[in-house]
């Protein structure tokens, strides 16, 4: 009897280990199998966006991402029913992208076009860091993501500020050049100058007047210099977080002859005189 009750547990432990697992072998084989497949999929919506190849597979690619969609729901399920903690999966970054990566298929049936959202399952390749054991490189991912968190008000004031900048250039032109020439509306004027101060130019609208073309070129050279601004703000912000990550990770060794601390973990000799540090 113990044994039987014992079963269900075994197994969900069992399921738990291969879906979330990676250390096994057969973890890794569940995942190398799953990301085969996304990359399949992610590949049949692509080529089912291209007229000519619908035109003549597009009955057998939708079949395809129809087995893949089962498949998918299939293994959220299993990762419903054998997860530790339901709400830390459900709720986490790999548990949204999961239900969103089988969404889409449901949700065309409704809106045919959502089903091209399915590219979304491209994300779920992420879990190859967990394969190939890359975490460890995620550090420098975190030094990045740390320095856009403690740069991001000043990131919103030079955001705001470019917002304010493109409304005026935006409002100057519409006065300037009017709707004869393009312009026929504020909100179609700063359009335009989204598209010049970002020097993307996509040359739909153009002002035609010497002061309208006075007043682009402010656009164009504002634009240059606003480029340089963000690579600034966030080149600073990565300067500190590394400077703060060196002293954490100092130690309190002191140099024998000066007594200077604050050294490298895996310096052997003072950076002030020179001579060999000894461990207080």
């Amino acid at each position: 009897m113990g044994s039987e009750k014992s079963t269900p547990h075994t197994l969900k432990l069992r399921i738990n280990d291969v879906i979330f697992g990676y250390e096994s072998r057969a973890g890794r084989l569940f995942d190398v199998i799953l990301i085969c497949m996304i990359v399949i999929s992610v590949t049949a919506v692509l080529l089912d966006s291209i007229e000519s190849v619908r035109a003549v597979y597009g009955e057998f690619l939708f079949q395809l991402e129809l087995l893949f969609t089962v498949l998918f729901t299939i293994e959220y399920l299993l990762r419903l029913y054998s997860t530790s903690n339901l709400r830390r999966y459900v709720f986490s970054f790999y548990g949204i992208i999961d239900l969103f990566s089988i969404l889409p298929t449901y949700i065309a049936f409704l809106f045919p076009t959502a089903q091209y959202l399915i590219v979304i399952r491209i994300m779920r390749v992420l879990r190859i860091f967990r394969i190939l054991k890359l975490f460890r490189y995620m550090g420098e991912a975190n030094l990045l993501y740390s320095a856009l968190i403690g740069a991001r008000r000043k990131i919103l004031v030079f955001l705001f500020s470019v917002l304010t900048l493109i409304i005026i250039f935006g409002a100057l032109m519409f006065i300037i050049e009017g709707p004869e020439n393009g312009f026929t509306s504020i909100p179609e004027s700063i359009y335009w100058a989204i598209v010049t101060i970002t020097t993307v130019g996509y040359g739909d609208i153009s002002p035609n007047t010497p002061l309208g073309q006075f007043v682009a070129g402010l656009a164009m050279i504002c634009g240059y210099a606003i480029i340089a601004v963000p690579t600034g703000i966030i080149g600073a912000e990565l300067m500190a977080e590394v400077q703060q990550r060196n002293r954490r990770t100092r130690n309190d060794r002191e140099c024998v002859s000066c007594k200077a601390k604050d050294h490298d973990l895996d310096a052997r000799f003072c950076k002030i005189c020179g001579n060999r540090i000894h461990q207080a």
